[in-house]
């Protein structure tokens, strides 16, 4: 049963997913702006029960209940829809109901909450007690889940969303499988599960993990979320590549300088310091995110849109990318740590002097790394990544250099022009930039850059739906185009592997490197600098 909003277009999800409008509905005089609620879409996933492992963990309350009410505030869930929290603490039904709303009341999207749709979600949430290792927790948990679908005609469909420490995963993966509730049949309706970045440490336990995956669901039930692939610019690269022919012809080698991909934050680990001990800037954001980012920017064009084919073409970039020797790492990527600075107006102590930190910690908050992809399109072209605590703002940047001009034109009546360049912002504020050369207004030759800026914000009127919003209903909808799969998952630590032996082998990083409020050590600017080039400025 679906949704009386429901219908059976399943490409208004698409449009949704890759950044078009489905219809635009007119404005009402002496009303408010219809388009500012979102996008509707016609179809609605099936009936189903969301079983969220870790349910009293941070995660769970600050994203995955928030996007998963969102959906169900928006009219995007169906009428048969349960939500299952899995957790060690006693905790009843009301007082988890309880819990839930206090969360939703400071991370929900959009404020203040409608008491008549909190009233009828509230009503699908009961909460199972149980640990992650106890045979008898799962048997409990099947029961409920058995009278759920018996009492409110959910049919089956399971999704088990693992919002828990990377360290349960196995433990959780056994346990569903162990009481067979990883099985579909004809008749059962469908089970998928989601598992939570970090998949892995390294590219031995990203193996091993697959493996033990592997041995209960198959890998089209498996949806390894990365919430970078849900960000409105980010799925928006694929239409702006292959969406527009004035792009994609200059793709390429030929008309490309190099690429330089940024993930910054003002912010420090805050209270995240042992996740971060165990983690570190190379772990957690380039082994992911820069590399995720880094494929939808060189992918060729896939056959379809088909969640296979864009991955294969994923899977070869990751795969094309040049390995880094021992000897190419200490040339080719830098780490550094924070210490001590003023971010902004305000005071900042050093990473060592955070909560939870080792205080002779060698953990990177900063990695910057020279990348080549050796194939036909961009043997020659280098791609700068660099991810780093503590810098002087927020910002997520894909930027395009590209050559000079050939033809040395104007070096008699004035400057050159700068060569073209082509921004994409990712966050915060989510736009594409192009920048070309112009002549200045007079009677002179004087060519000067000016750009050309597209802002998500100003253009439409359409309020974007949070990453994990989209990746929760795709995951739900059963299309896996946004999510990692086992052989990407796998390449990506391969090229991240030999950085961290070189490091683990190498000398003792004389940290902290950087001052808290600046970009980073000076070696990353290096990086560029040898090579004639520099860090666009942000």
């Amino acid at each position: 049963m679906t949704s009386p909003k429901g219908g059976a277009a399943r490409g208004a999800i698409r449009d949704l997913r890759m950044g078009r409008a489905t219809k635009k509905a007119p404005v009402r005089k002496g009303g408010k702006n219809p388009l500012r609620a979102g996008l509707r879409i016609d179809k609605v996933p099936d009936p189903h029960t969301v079983v969220l492992f870790g349910a009293t963990g941070d995660l769970a309350h600050r994203k995955v209940v928030p996007a998963i009410y969102h959906l169900w505030a928006g009219g995007l869930m169906p009428e048969h829809f349960a939500l299952v929290c899995f957790g060690r603490r006693e905790l009843s039904d009301e007082q988890m109901r309880s819990d839930l709303r206090a969360s939703l009341e400071l991370h929900a999207r959009t404020q203040p909450i409608n008491e008549e749709r909190w009233d009828a979600f509230a009503e699908r949430i009961s909460y199972v007690k149980g640990a992650f290792d106890d045979a008898a927790s799962y048997a409990r948990l099947a029961d409920r889940l058995k009278e759920i679908d018996a009492t409110g005609g959910t049919s089956g469909n399971r999704l088990y969303y693992l919002a828990t420490p990377a360290s349960s995963f196995p433990e959780i993966i056994r346990g569903l499988g162990a009481a067979g509730l990883d099985h579909e049949t004809a008749d059962s309706g469908w089970r998928r599960v989601v598992i939570e970045k970090p998949f892995g440490h390294d590219l031995d336990s990203a193996v091993r993990l697959n493996r033990e995956v592997g041995k209960v669901f198959r890998e089209s039930q498996v949806y390894r979320i990365d919430h970078y692939l849900g960000k409105e610019t980010v799925r928006n690269i694929l239409i702006f590549r292959f969406g527009n022919l004035i792009f994609e012809p200059l793709w390429s080698n030929v008309y490309i300088d190099h690429v330089q991909i940024t993930v910054a934050e003002s912010i420090g680990v805050e209270s995240r310091g042992a996740f971060y001990e165990e983690t570190g800037a190379l772990r957690d954001i380039l082994q992911n995110h820069l590399l995720q980012l880094l494929t939808l920017v060189a992918m060729e064009p896939p056959s379809t849109l088909d969640a296979e084919a864009l991955r294969d073409e994923k899977v070869k970039i990751l795969r094309a990318v040049k390995p880094l020797s021992a000897e190419r790492i200490s040339d080719s990527v830098v780490r550094g740590q924070y210490g001590p600075g003023w971010v902004g107006a305000q005071e900042s102590a050093g990473y060592r002097s955070e909560a939870t930190v080792d205080a002779a910690s060698e953990t990177e908050t900063f990695v910057a790394a020279r990348l080549e992809i050796d194939d036909w399109r961009w043997s020659g072209v280098p791609f700068y990544l660099r991810a780093g605590k503590r810098l002087p703002k927020r910002a997520t940047e894909i930027a395009i250099q590209f050559k000079n001009v050939p033809q040395r034109l104007f070096n008699q009546v004035g400057d050159e022009p700068e060569p073209n360049l082509l921004v994409i912002r990712i966050q915060p504020d989510e736009g594409i930039l192009l920048r070309f050369a112009a002549k200045v207004p007079g009677l002179g030759v004087d060519v000067r850059p000016v750009n050309m800026d597209f802002a998500y914000g100003s253009t439409f009127t359409v309020d974007s739906p949070d990453a994990y919003e989209t990746l929760i209903l795709d995951a739900l909808l059963g299309d896996a185009s946004l999510f990692t799969r086992a052989d990407e998952v796998e390449a990506a630590w391969g090229i991240v592997d030999p950085i961290m032996d070189a490091w683990v082998n190498g000398s003792e990083p004389e940290f902290p490197n950087y001052a808290a409020g600046t970009w980073g050590p000076d070696a990353a600017d290096q990086l560029l600098t040898r090579e004639g080039r520099r860090w666009r400025r942000l």
